[in-house]
């Protein structure tokens, strides 16, 4: 069981939530600010006090008050009407995610709602009753209002779900699992839809993707450094603890404990001074991504936790204050800094991929063709990637830096955080296929040099590879090789995406052993750039 508490939830508990299908409960004393905070909603009512969202209209109608009969009609009509999502629906996992963070959000005890509706989103969460969301239509401020009304519509009877991998009416899905629908009371359908869900959601599912693909990055990289006879000197420790950024140390020192026991890889004059930058500037390339992975997570993890609902309620009620936490700024920027993140793997994996094919660039049969000429080998899987990383540039463009006002001006600056998550998701999408073009050329070339040189560790994982896309042995539809990969490097039967296989090194004192030359001079040409 993961118990939430509103403070608490972390990147690895969704994950588990999400794709291990632990259940959740939910801590005693959550609950009991969510029924202090309803009491005051229910005071407020009573009281004929005015407060935005319980008792008048929405947006630009903020100024118009609802009479007390209607005060429960009014959230209805919220939801129903702000539910205008469209487009394809977000994935089972990004759904699921959004009201386990919804949850989370509502159990601070800061947004008014019944502890009902409370067991009522958890025990959906728990049978794995996940809402049809549609992934466009949110602005990123006043909350992610358009998917979350898709979220509450369910927690109604009304909507659509997925259930047991098909997608069907809410209403016969509580009425199977003989869960009765809520009636939606003051202020509680703006609570379910006021906060930055969402863009948060995607944002997580994205960093859990994103953090797998960069470990992945690392174990292609090794076999392409063998496959082109690469300097491993460039690796050497000095060389990083001299510039000082942790994640450049942890790429290098990853990569030489990869190929520590390689036949395939060279040192400084025994076949070349030094490699090109996309071979010698792995550490510093892909420790910076790693770098905007870690400001991600971070964001990521604070919103998770935040109480983004709009008004808040402070003090049992005596303070209750309509703010702007739900505007996705930081979510924004955060989404933005990791597309162009992963954009670079993409950039710097498609320049090994032409290194790798390139009979200019190296000593390889043309194109890693069985017969040059005859059979062209893998010389447009190059043109794939160039095409990919060309997409991720455009994708790349900052939504962040956009704003459309909306609500007749009243909401006139917004975040597009939900376009950036969105974009980043296909910005991952693709560099996960342009990882699998050199992976695939990766392992040609290291046949080609003899894969009983390579290292171990890059060896089983040579071995694994071929499992899933054979030798070139002639030309065939190699879109289906690229597919193939690309679903083996996202499927859960990928081993070595985890930080644990890369920081549990086994013995061998990576100073004295992981370099093939310890023989460096400040002066000597080889370390001019």
């Amino acid at each position: 069981m993961i118990e939430l508490t509103g403070n608490s939830l972390t990147i690895e508990q969704v994950r588990q939530v999400i794709y291990e299908n632990r259940k959740i409960t939910l801590s005693e004393n959550s609950l009991k600010k969510v029924i202090a905070s309803r009491k005051a909603v229910e005071d407020i009512v009573e009281n004929r006090q005015t407060v935005y969202g319980i008792n008048t209209g929405f947006g630009k109608f903020a100024d118009v008050t609802i009479d007390e009969k209607d005060v429960d009609t009014l959230q209805l009509h919220l939801i129903r009407s702000h539910a205008c999502g469209v487009g394809e629906p977000f994935s089972v996992e990004v759904a699921r995610t959004m009201m386990l963070l919804r949850l989370n959000a509502l159990i601070k005890g800061y947004s008014g709602i019944r502890l009902e509706v409370i067991d009522r989103l958890m025990t959906l969460i728990n049978s794995h009753v996940t809402p049809v969301i549609p992934q466009q239509g949110s602005l990123g401020a006043s909350g992610d209002l358009a998917p979350l009304s898709h979220l509450a519509l369910v927690l109604l009877g009304e909507g659509s779900v997925f259930y047991k991998g098909e997608k069907r009416s809410a209403a016969s899905v509580l009425k199977e699992l003989q869960i009765e629908p809520i009636v939606l009371k003051a202020k509680e359908g703006l609570a379910l839809i006021n906060g930055t869900q969402a863009m948060t959601a995607v944002g997580i599912i994205n960093y859990i993707q994103a953090e797998s693909l960069a470990y992945q990055s690392e174990w292609i990289a090794s076999m392409t450094m063998e496959g082109l006879h690469g300097i491993i000197d460039a690796f050497h420790p000095a060389v990083h603890e001299v510039r000082g950024y942790q994640e450049q140390m942890d790429v290098a020192k990853r990569i030489r404990h990869l190929l520590t026991d390689s036949q395939l890889i060279t040192s400084q004059g025994e076949m070349r001074v030094q490699d090109a930058y996309s071979i010698r500037c792995i550490p510093q390339v892909h420790g910076a991504t790693w770098q905007a992975l870690a400001y991600v997570k971070e964001k990521l993890e604070i919103e998770a936790n935040a109480a983004t609902d709009n008004p808040l309620i402070f003090d049992e009620g005596k303070t209750v204050i309509s703010g702007g936490n739900f505007h996705g700024q930081p979510i924004a920027f955060a989404m933005d800094f990791l597309k162009i993140a992963v954009a670079e793997l993409a950039n710097i994996s498609e320049r090994r991929i032409e290194r790798l094919v390139n009979p200019q660039l190296n000593d390889l049969p043309a194109f890693l063709s069985p017969e040059p000429g005859l059979q062209s080998g893998a010389m447009i899987m190059q043109y794939a990637a160039a095409s990919l990383v060309s997409e991720n540039k455009t994708l790349a463009h900052p939504a962040s830096v956009d704003s459309i006002p909306s609500s007749a001006n009243q909401e006139d600056h917004v975040s597009m955080g939900t376009i950036g998550a969105r974009h980043a998701s296909m910005i991952i999408n693709n560099t996960r296929r342009v990882l699998a073009i050199e992976g695939i050329c990766a392992m040609e070339a290291t046949q080609y040099r003899g894969s009983d040189k390579m290292a171990s560790k890059t060896k089983a994982f040579w071995i694994e590879g071929r499992k899933v896309v054979p030798s070139f042995t002639e030309d065939r539809v190699f879109s289906d090789d690229i597919e193939r990969y690309t679903e083996w490097l996202q499927s859960g039967d990928f081993p070595w995406d985890t930080a644990e296989n890369f920081n549990n090194f086994e013995g061998g004192n990576e100073h004295d052993n992981e370099c093939k030359s310890n023989d460096y001079s400040e002066n000597g040409s080889e370390l001019r750039m």
